[in-house]
């Protein structure tokens, strides 16, 4: 059998197990990283650990109000009613508290989400090799980490000691207990924590090999067909599928071990606490203590043994959303630069009149292949229309690109009304831009159309489509892979928003490619109707549309 190997698979292969093995080997790093990222979020942070900190405050209130109903028992039931009313109003306080911890913890993942996801598709946009995927699954991945565990980490460093203080001022005695449990509680929380991160990250390990090894087989299908190696890579799968497996048992043997563990010493807690409240009540102690509790503090202290875990628990039950933020550190790290650009110093609004743009000594190079485009020189003046033509690979769609900021400029600059692009930012927003494979959203014709311009109303997305020539109703429903639309009325499609946005500058990468004559025939009245105004470059291979142009730049 051959050993099947697709193109970029083996290198996109690697680069998913050393993410996944830094991340095991430098955990420190990790979470150093994760704490710079929250920096943004700061403020949001804070409210969320401070709202869950502060769920000690009802809790102490339903025990206290417990306590004093009991203490009441004697006195009839309208005696107890006052205690009552206190435990009900601090369980609805602690709902309350409970509530808005998540809002504020979802609220703080929100913002760094953002933050990070901005950057990496700022560096997506200035030509870095940044994977898509990395800009959203990656980031969501940072969801948990914030929203609950960072929360969750600052309560139970916090609120158990608070609890017990408050606990000591009914029983010393009790407090001690609580106290004293409370160190190998921590002691067998951080072992069986230690061990379940380390077969957690080897569960991301198994899990990126296997990933990466499906991806290097898809995209080497028709290798694999062609020489019969259907076997061999099913053979692969399934011994990575069964890795995966093993590694998950693993994780959930220890999950529940510590589990195990946690209860384990809870109940043992909670536990001495009762038989000493119980004996102390029934001055059966057969050793001497320094305190005679009554019903209502013994009560008390029972009530309020279980919350000193509870924050314990909570944040047990988060350690896997952090070890899932751990676990895609090193991808986001490389992907995401240090400072993330403000909005109004990435996105330039140019004037409304057409603007001349310059090309000087424009360089384009992708990492470390040959350049795209060397040393291209061009001037095209205000609402002149200029069609870049040449072989497949010449740089055509490279040029629009770089126009666009999705692709670098490694020497010379672009030049708009005599002021560096650089300068500028990026120009996406005062551009028309029509694309060889427009994307296409879930959602209906209409919708598609307005996304050029999201304030447009609808009889000017009737208008554009006429226009553009798209028959059929604005409330035909689309799939994302463009399932209605034939191959012209998808270039009809990117016409219209062309059409439709307001922009001094319009830019259309081979619109009638793949279309026969007639059909081809009946855009060239769009575009020039498109480019009527404007300053537009237009990249193809057609002879209809190079007639179009007021200059042809050949490369």
């Amino acid at each position: 059998m051959i050993s099947i190997k697709g193109a970029g698979g083996d290198a996109g292969y690697g680069r998913v197990m050393s993410a996944s093995h830094l991340a095991v080997e430098d955990p420190r790093r990790a979470r150093a990283w994760l704490k710079a990222q929250g920096r943004p979020a700061q403020a949001s942070l804070g409210r969320a650990a401070a709202l869950t900190v502060l769920d000690a405050a009802p809790a102490v209130g339903f025990a206290a109000g417990l306590a004093w109903a009991i203490s009441a028992f004697d006195d009839g039931l309208l005696a107890m009613i006052p205690g009552l009313g206190v435990a009900l109003i601090s369980l609805g306080a602690r709902g309350l508290l409970a509530g808005q911890a998540l809002l504020a913890g979802g609220r703080a993942a929100a913002e760094v989400k953002a933050s990070v996801r901005s950057r990496a598709l700022a560096s997506l946009f200035a030509g870095r090799a940044v994977p898509l995927s990395t800009a959203m699954e990656g980031v969501e991945a940072l969801d948990g980490h914030y929203a609950r565990f960072e929360p969750a980490r600052v309560s139970a460093s916090v609120t158990p000691l608070l609890l017990i203080a408050v606990a000591a001022l009914a029983s010393p005695v009790a407090a001690g207990i609580l106290l004293f449990t409370l160190i190998p509680f921590v002691l067998g929380m951080a072992l069986a924590g230690t061990a379940a991160a380390g077969e957690s990250r080897r569960q991301f390990a198994a899990l990126s090999r296997l990933s990466g090894l499906f991806v290097d087989r898809v995209r080497a299908l028709p290798a694999v067909l062609a020489f019969q190696a259907e076997d061999r890579v099913t053979h692969d799968v399934a011994t990575a599928s069964e890795d995966l497996q093993r590694r998950t048992a693993r994780v959930l043997r220890v999950a529940f071990t510590s589990s195990a563990v946690l209860e384990f010493f809870s109940a043992l807690s909670v536990a001495l606490v009762a038989v000493y409240c119980g004996f102390n009540l029934l001055r059966l102690l057969p050793f001497p203590v320094p305190e005679t509790l009554d019903l209502g503090r013994a009560f008390f202290v029972l009530a309020l043994a279980p919350e000193v875990y509870a924050p314990l628990r909570r944040l047990a039950a988060a350690y896997h959303d952090r070890q899932a933020a751990e676990a895609t550190q090193h991808t986001l790290e490389d992907a995401v630069p240090a400072v993330c650009p403000s909005p109004a110093a990435t996105v330039a609004a140019l004037p409304r009149t057409p603007p001349a743009i310059r090309f000087d000594g424009v360089t384009i190079r992708y990492g470390s292949a040959p350049p795209a485009v060397l040393r291209f020189d061009l001037d095209v003046r205000p609402g002149q229309t200029v069609v870049l033509t040449g072989a497949s690979g010449a740089g055509k769609s490279s040029l629009l690109h770089a126009l666009l900021g999705i692709a670098p400029v490694t020497e010379g600059r672009i030049l708009i009304d005599g002021r560096p692009m650089a300068e500028l930012g990026c120009l996406a927003g005062s551009v028309a831009w029509a694309s060889q494979a427009p994307v296409i959203v879930p959602g209906t014709l209409g919708e598609n159309i307005a996304v050029a311009d999201r304030s447009a109303c609808r009889r000017r997305l009737m208008a554009a489509a006429a226009a553009a020539g798209l028959k059929g109703d604005l409330d035909r429903r689309l799939d994302e892979r463009g399932g209605g639309l034939s191959g012209g009325e998808t270039r009809r499609l990117a016409l219209a928003r062309a059409l439709l946005k307001d922009a001094p500058v319009l830019l259309l990468d081979e619109p009638t490619a793949d279309l026969d004559r007639d059909a081809e025939r009946a855009l060239i009245e769009v575009i020039r109707r498109a480019a009527a105004g404007r300053t537009t470059l237009i990249a193809t291979h057609s002879a209809a549309v190079t007639a179009l142009a007021d200059r042809v730049v050949r490369l």
